[in-house]
């Protein structure tokens, strides 16, 4: 299969530099509109893989994501806003990024290109047949990923895949492979935008999908979210009072002593 990492292709724009601010602005504003276009290509990929995760997470899996730079920290970004939005365990979708949390902020050299660190960072949290790994690379040629996924392959793990060239070596080592072809990037080769926008629309497609399935979410209220700030709280408060007949301040004292919205919602109508 030829393979062309079409993300780091010449853009059809040239000479930036010489573009007004309005110019830059709305020329990335008209490549930005083509992503979700490319996402909606590949839901029926996407769905292949949320089936398999949901399927796993039932019988007590975990979902991890690895990625290096941009990919890495967009996979810990959705996994670390799982806990407060579904109220699930920190545990339960896992970020992993290529250099370790320093890398978060900072690149680390070369910590992309290790083959064989990614299943060694997996290890560390017991990773097993029960969870599913998904490993995220726009251009799906990191070595850091590939070289995960391959091990989690020869030790009958679940792998899903996130990239944004066709045909890539990511995509052919992943069994459920997502595959979304966003085109040359308006900075030549800067992944971080159009890819990085796919990668966050998909992943949210993902974790969001997955926990409503699990019953995290009733109606589209998040009913499990953690009230760890005051506006959440208030939030809390009101969607009680969404669900059942009862004044602010009642659905407060209800919210406080039962500590969620579901407990509270749920005990006053068992009442």
């Amino acid at each position: 299969m030829t393979f062309t990492k079409i993300t780091e292709q010449s853009s059809k724009y040239e000479h930036l530099e010489k573009m007004s601010v309005q110019e830059l602005l709305s020329n990335i504003n008209q490549e930005d509109k083509t992503v979700p276009l490319a996402v909606e290509k590949a839901l029926p990929q996407i769905e292949t893989l949320v089936t398999e995760i949901v399927a796993k997470m039932k019988f007590g899996g975990r979902l991890f994501y690895i990625g290096a730079g941009t990919s890495g920290r967009i996979g810990i970004l959705d996994a670390s806003e799982c806990p407060p939005t579904f109220g699930v365990p920190f545990d339960l979708v896992i970020g992993i990024i290529a250099g370790g949390d320093t890398a978060i902020r900072k690149a680390v050299e070369n910590a992309e290109d290790n083959a064989t660190q990614a299943w060694i960072d997996l290890k560390d949290f017991n990773v097993n047949e029960n969870d599913v790994v998904v490993g995220i690379a726009a251009s799906g040629t990191t070595p850091y990923v590939i070289g995960g996924l391959q091990a989690c392959n020869e030790n009958n793990i679940t792998t899903g895949s996130i990239s944004c060239n066709a045909g890539s070596p990511l995509s052919q080592t992943s069994k459920f492979p997502i595959e979304v072809v966003v085109g040359p990037e308006f900075v030549t080769g800067s992944s971080r935008m159009k890819a990085g926008t796919a990668q966050k629309l998909v992943l949210n497609m993902i974790s969001t999908a997955t926990m409503i399935q699990l019953g995290k979410v009733k109606g589209n209220k998040m009913v499990d979210m953690q009230l760890s700030n005051s506006k959440l709280v208030d939030r809390g408060v009101k969607m009680i009072m969404e669900e059942i007949p009862v004044s602010y301040e009642q659905a407060a004292d209800l919210l406080k002593k039962h500590g969620s919205v579901r407990k509270a919602v749920d005990n006053f109508t068992a009442q």
